[in-house]
């Protein structure tokens, strides 16, 4: 509770199930820090050293795991020799989903008003001091004013945090990209028109960035929702990156109509 408190991200082990001669039984809990410490343990050397190296993945991807361990015969992989198995859970905690929205113009404000109602960590960065405020942005969770790199050394961006490049024009996106393609970010969206996607593009082929690196970004950013207002742009924002989180289709629900023939009386 005191690492959630301090916005720390931590992994917790627990053995839930043990059969044989194992070093711990049900009950022993190992909780991982982000920053590598470790607080209890589930037997010490290679079976722990195993759950620590899980409960790391754990914490990379915000994904739960069931993992059983055989302590039987090393040659074969095993962990140990004491002849029992072992199941331990390990379960994250402190890793909501991020929206990281850069650009805190009109649809920056919008997207971070929504973002926080779909119940993500908002954190807001600008070079326009003025417009990071908590005035402007009380939903907001985190507001880092200053250069995209003064923003990156302040926040982790990790599987679970996805990206809205929101800027006022090309060479801002120029400058901000190659920082952003370095991170794992599952989802970094950028605004603009076609154009001025394909002008970002031959900028950043000249500055020497592969075509797999630059298919990361999605731009223009969003759903095709015929969108106008900053509100509607932020739906469409928030959409797609619902769709691509759940692993969604963007189709509609409903089932197209079929066209009905009336049945002909023949009587």
């Amino acid at each position: 509770n005191a690492a959630i408190a301090a916005d720390e991200p931590v992994a917790l082990a627990t053995v839930v199930r043990a059969r044989g001669s194992v070093p711990r039984h049900a009950g022993a809990k190992l909780l991982l820090y982000a920053d590598g410490r470790t607080l209890g343990t589930v037997g010490g050397g290679e079976l722990e050293a195993r759950v620590i190296q899980a409960a790391e993945t754990s914490l990379t991807t915000g994904e739960p795991g069931y993992l059983t361990y055989n302590l039987v015969d090393p040659a074969k992989g095993d962990p140990g020799v004491c002849g029992g198995t072992v199941d331990v859970f390990i379960e994250p905690f402190g890793l909501p989903a991020t929206m990281l929205v850069i650009g805190a113009g009109h649809v920056g404000r919008a997207v971070a008003r929504l973002a926080a109602w779909l119940d993500f960590r908002v954190v807001v960065t600008d070079d326009r001091a003025d417009l990071v405020t908590s005035e402007l942005l009380p939903e907001a969770h985190r507001l880092l004013p200053g250069t995209i790199e003064e923003a990156l050394a302040q926040m982790a961006i990790t599987p679970l945090t996805y990206i809205a490049v929101l800027t006022r024009n090309v060479m801002v996106d120029r400058q901000i990209l190659p920082r952003l393609l370095e991170t794992p970010a599952p989802y970094i969206g950028v605004i603009g028109s076609q154009r001025r996607w394909s002008e970002t593009i031959r900028l950043l082929r000249e500055d020497g960035y592969a075509e797999a690196a630059l298919a990361r970004c999605h731009s223009p950013i969003g759903l095709e929702l015929n969108a106008e207002t900053p509100e509607e742009i932020a739906v469409s924002i928030m959409a797609e990156i619902i769709m691509r989180r759940r692993g969604g289709t963007g189709e509609p629900m409903a089932a197209p109509p079929t066209t009905l023939t009336a049945a002909t009386d023949d009587r």
